[in-house]
């Protein structure tokens, strides 16, 4: 993979990374596509209403306290209303005139999801029930309490740089519902700010006076008008020092972006993010996935493919493959070997064995040589059917130990034996044997034992003319084929030709791999 993911990589390559991990693209693809749309509708859209304040206006009367406050700066100014906004008095007061204190717990499930709703039931019904044994005035403060630090939480005040305009900024799930409490709370802001105006005239001219009966007066009038809904601009913007210049209007969009546009985000991000775990899972996969894979890391040449789910066809081309090879070195003994049981070795040699005989007319012997687990003739329980092994230590001859299935096929079972098979297989009397078999046959095929596990396979290639050795495409780890074949060609006399690679799979549909 190394040498895949390098600059020389074409769009066949890219598209065999995608096509051969299409699992983790598209697994990836839905889950995220999925998480997306399953956050979407856990999240109930909130509208956001915004109202603007003036907090440089003149004061009802003079004192120390409203010249200390008139000297600050802009932005310490503007820190101070901000504070004052979303103090305790001001927001008490917009919870009493809005009810926000009566508001049902699952308030949200007005506007929320269809699946959404059960888990903002279950959490309001876990709720009262853990406040089921409080009185009903403590419920009652409990639940006034709550609203205020709700109301709180959903307020943001922002001021206006180089200005003395602050912005109060109100969240609900509903837009009238977001416009009427930005309205409320300037309103009850401006009141508390006439409130205190109206203790400094007390103060100073005592209840009676003309001023602070207006002034009382007004801020009863406003008190009435905090509804929410709009005012005509002057009264909006009233006597007191913290004028409303900009009153809230009923939002027409939910806060952030669409939902449309954060899907369209998501596709995009998921065909990304797929694409990436493919090449990183690619990276890290260290099995054979291709004959330049084969070739660049073993350093063998690459002698054909066998496809997965394959018929005797498909064995045409490699099976042609390997007789010009044995033809034109004048050798007619080859082994075939894998470096971990089940790799397809039996597959191969049965199958290849039945084309060039039957196929190509060619006279052909398989010989089963893996002793550990016989594959290529698997005998009947009947003591009368000998192999190889009895051949070996001449309990029959090569005429009875063969066996003739027609149309040039011959096959040499494994046989039984008792003694140790590398014993048998590392005798003269072996040897004598395949020259024996050299003379009689055109092609033999030797099937062989796993190399990673015994080391009869390296005794038995050492005989033979040739060795094939056989990965199996997306199983077989490139580390261990490697480390199998530096003993195997430690072993004095053995003869690798090049690399057959088992179940191929090609990702590519056939309808994009012509067209590209």
């Amino acid at each position: 993979m190394e040498e895949n993911l390098t600059s020389s990589m074409t769009l066949r390559d890219y598209l065999r990374v995608l096509f051969r991990q299409k699992a983790v693209v598209i697994t990836s693809f839905v889950t995220v596509m999925v998480t997306v749309f399953i956050g979407l509708k856990f999240k109930t859209p909130v509208y956001e209403a915004q109202t603007k304040i003036l907090i440089s206006g003149q004061k009802q009367t003079e004192s120390l306290f409203y010249r200390e406050v008139m000297g600050l700066r802009s932005g310490e100014l503007a820190l101070t209303q901000a504070e004052i906004i979303t103090s305790g008095p001001v927001i008490e007061r917009a919870v009493r005139a809005t009810g926000l204190y009566a508001r049902d717990l699952d308030y949200e499930k007005k506007f929320a999801s269809s699946l959404k709703r059960p888990f903002i039931e279950r959490r309001a019904k876990a709720y009262l029930k853990r406040i089921a044994s409080l009185t009903e005035d403590q419920k009652r403060m409990l639940l006034a309490r709550m609203a205020i630090e709700d109301l709180k939480a959903h307020i943001k005040v922002e001021p206006v740089r180089d200005t003395n305009i602050v912005t109060i900024k109100v969240r609900d799930f509903s837009p009238v519902g977001a416009a009427i409490l930005a309205n409320v709370v300037s309103r009850s802001h401006l009141i508390f700010d006439l409130e205190q105006q109206l203790a400094e005239l007390a103060l100073k001219y005592g209840e009676k006076h003309q001023a602070y009966i207006q002034l009382k007066d007004y801020i009863d009038r406003t008190t009435q008008n905090l509804t929410g809904e709009p005012l005509p601009n002057i009264e909006a913007i009233g006597p007191a020092s913290v004028k409303v210049i900009e009153q809230a209007q009923v939002p027409l969009e939910p806060v952030g972006p669409p939902e449309i546009l954060i899907l369209i985000l998501a596709f995009f991000m998921a065909i990304f993010l797929g694409v990436m775990l493919a090449f990183a899972f690619e990276y890290m996969d260290q099995t054979f996935k291709s004959p330049q894979e084969v070739e660049s890391f073993l350093k063998l040449p690459y002698l054909g493919s066998v496809p997965a789910n394959s018929t005797l066809q498909n064995f045409r081309l490699l099976s042609d493959q390997i007789y010009l090879i044995l033809k034109d070195k004048g050798w007619s003994t080859l082994s075939f070997v894998a470096t971990l049981p089940r790799e397809g070795v039996t597959t191969i040699v049965s199958n290849m064995g039945t084309y060039l005989a039957k196929t190509a007319g060619h006279r052909v012997l398989i010989v089963d040589a893996n002793f550990r687990n016989p594959g290529v003739y698997r005998q009947p329980k009947s003591s009368d059917v000998v192999g190889l092994a009895e051949l070996i230590e001449g309990k029959t001859t090569l005429d009875k130990a063969v066996k003739d299935v027609g149309e040039n096929l011959h096959i040499l079972a494994a046989g039984k034996t008792s003694l140790n098979p590398i014993t048998l297989l590392s005798s003269l009397k072996m040897q004598e044997l395949i020259r024996q078999l050299r003379q009689i046959y055109e092609v033999v095929l030797f099937d062989l034992p796993p190399l990673r596990d015994f080391k009869d396979a390296a005794i038995v290639a050492a005989l033979t003319d040739a060795t094939a050795v056989v990965v199996n495409e997306g199983k077989t780890r490139k580390q261990v084929v490697a480390a199998a074949l530096e003993s195997l060609r430690a072993e004095k006399g053995v003869n690798i030709i090049g690399v057959v690679l088992n179940n191929r799979v090609y990702a590519i549909p056939s309808f994009i791999y012509k067209r590209i």
